[in-house]
């Protein structure tokens, strides 16, 4: 019986955690907006839709194009004019002041994974 539980707990523990949801998403990612770049209320609405457009758009993408090695460069690719297009829509509602403080909220909302190009916490990548 206790053998029973222990497989019990390590096949919990070993289960990968659950993404969160848009809608998580979109809430930790206004609050972080609302706090460094304090956008005006039609700048709140023109952000918040743009980065609901992206998160849906991200998650088809990843659901369509699960994580294999080598990562896929065609899905990096389409991720990042996504991001692109997310930050344009976004451009274009703020002042250059307000958009810069959305870069540097962006950064701590998505901090680089060690040894991600131009991340300064893990080793460079393996080059050849």
């Amino acid at each position: 019986m206790v053998s029973g539980i222990v497989l019990f707990v390590i096949a919990i523990k070993a289960q990968p955690p659950k993404p969160p949801t848009i809608e998580e998403r979109l809430k930790s990612t206004n609050e972080v907006i609302q706090q460094e770049v304090q956008p005006t209320a039609p700048q709140k609405t023109a952000i918040e839709l743009a980065c609901k457009s992206f998160f849906i758009a991200a998650g088809k993408l990843r659901k369509d194009n699960p994580p294999s090695p080598p990562p896929d460069l065609k899905v990096k690719d389409t991720m990042d004019k996504l991001g692109k297009d997310r930050d344009e829509a976004v451009k274009k509602v703020l002042t250059e002041t307000q958009y810069q403080k959305y870069k540097d909220a962006a950064k701590k909302l998505h901090p680089r994974k060690p040894g991600e190009p131009g991340g300064n916490d893990g080793p460079p990548p393996f080059q050849h």
